[in-house]
């Protein structure tokens, strides 16, 4: 039985290091991890999301209706990958919009707001988070991958230690930018 964890958001927001962090956490606890990433917009503000599966799994794509837990950075990005959540799963997610470029030039329409009601409508546990006031208390606006990791850890979705995602930004992140992610990570965990 495999641990099926979507992440979602748009370029430049941390959402490929926060998965790259669980991961690594999760191999610390000598358990399999598969991942699979879509990244080629990341720097353009485009779509990205991962997939991640930890246990036993022959692949790692998650099937329609397989994850345990989404973690979306963007509401718009939330709501586009909720077809994989299942009966029953989890979502954290920031309600911080970023607009799509299409948005921006005209070409479609992009309403939070009403991606923010659908979510709560249709996700039963669902915990959100207002990105612009948690990084406004912690001074950085660069954290937010790991307050919603915070989040995740406290929903009980996602089975990894704090201390092994801690350990994981250790040997990932120079050390000046440890303090600030530590608390940042436990800051969500401690709202709730």
């Amino acid at each position: 039985m495999s641990e099926n964890i979507v992440f979602c958001g748009v370029g430049g927001q941390g959402t490929v290091l926060a998965s790259k962090l669980v991961a690594a956490a999760a191999m610390k606890e000598k358990r399999h991890v598969m991942t699979a990433e879509t990244i080629g917009m990341a720097q353009r503000g485009g779509s990205v999301f991962s997939h991640m599966k930890i246990g036993e799994a022959a692949s790692p794509l998650i099937g329609r209706g397989e994850a345990d837990l989404i973690i979306g950075f963007e509401p718009g990005e939330t709501v586009r990958q909720l077809p994989f959540l299942k009966q029953g799963g989890a979502v954290v997610t920031s309600i911080r919009p970023v607009q799509p470029v299409s948005a921006m030039i005209g070409l479609a329409e992009y309403d939070a707001d009403a991606m923010i009601e659908y979510l709560k409508k249709k996700v039963r546990h669902l915990v959100l988070i207002d990105a612009d006031e948690s990084l406004r208390e912690l001074s950085n606006p660069k954290v937010l991958n790991m307050v919603l990791l915070g989040a995740a850890v406290s929903t009980g979705k996602l089975s990894v230690a704090v201390e092994d995602i801690e350990q994981a930004l250790h040997e990932k992140l120079s050390e000046k930018l440890w303090p600030v992610n530590e608390r940042a990570l436990r800051y969500a965990m401690n709202r709730r």
